[in-house]
């Protein structure tokens, strides 16, 4: 599969540690110079800044996607290459699910924990079938892993839930991830959404 876009979950937080600010700087300057176009919240805040920031930086196209209301806030970011503004959160969900054709979890919060886990349930549904990874900076992810397996051990989901997301070590660990990718199957962003 050829990735040409990555959207990527993050938190827009100013409270973080500066491993994952790091690891976000990193991603955005290897989304940038292997030509993957990053598709993004629209903030200019937390990990979503840093990753947009250092992808722009090295030259790289980023988009992103903004409800009005947020950007009532003046968090925008107003050096992307494109800002798209949308009514809704679901809107903004909708737009980067459609844009993308990977999709990867930094750490974060709320927001980015609602996200990576409805890009999962989508897949489960059988609604998409484009890789979803979650990029691990010292072990942020592990106790939402534990809590799939936890569900897989109880009961309430298949073993076939291990293969709806994939844990990558990092930044490099992201591209090189995306490098071994199989073919895509149909076409591209194909969905039933």
């Amino acid at each position: 599969m050829t990735v040409r876009s990555l959207c990527v979950y993050c938190a827009s937080s100013q409270t973080i540690p500066e491993q994952h600010r790091q690891c976000a700087r990193e991603l955005g300057r290897l989304l940038a110079e292997n030509g993957i176009h990053l598709i993004t919240g629209g903030g200019h805040v937390g990990l979503m800044g840093e990753t947009a920031d250092a992808a722009l930086a090295a030259g790289g196209k980023v988009t992103g996607i903004i409800p009005r209301f947020i950007k009532q806030w003046e968090v925008d970011h107003r050096g992307l290459t494109q800002l798209i503004e949308v009514e809704s959160m679901h809107e903004r969900k909708q737009k980067m699910f459609d844009m993308s054709d990977a999709f990867a979890a930094l750490p974060g919060g709320l927001g980015t924990l609602d996200e990576t886990l409805e890009i999962i349930t989508w897949k489960h549904l059988g609604l998409h079938d484009r890789p979803v990874f979650l990029i691990e900076p010292g072990g942020y992810w592990k106790p939402f892993h534990n809590l799939f397996e936890h569900m897989i051990a109880t009961g309430y989901a298949s073993e076939k839930s291990r293969d709806l997301y994939t844990v990558v070590e990092g930044a490099d660990g992201m591209i090189a991830a995306l490098e071994t990718l199989p073919p895509a199957h149909g076409g591209e962003n194909s969905s039933r959404i």
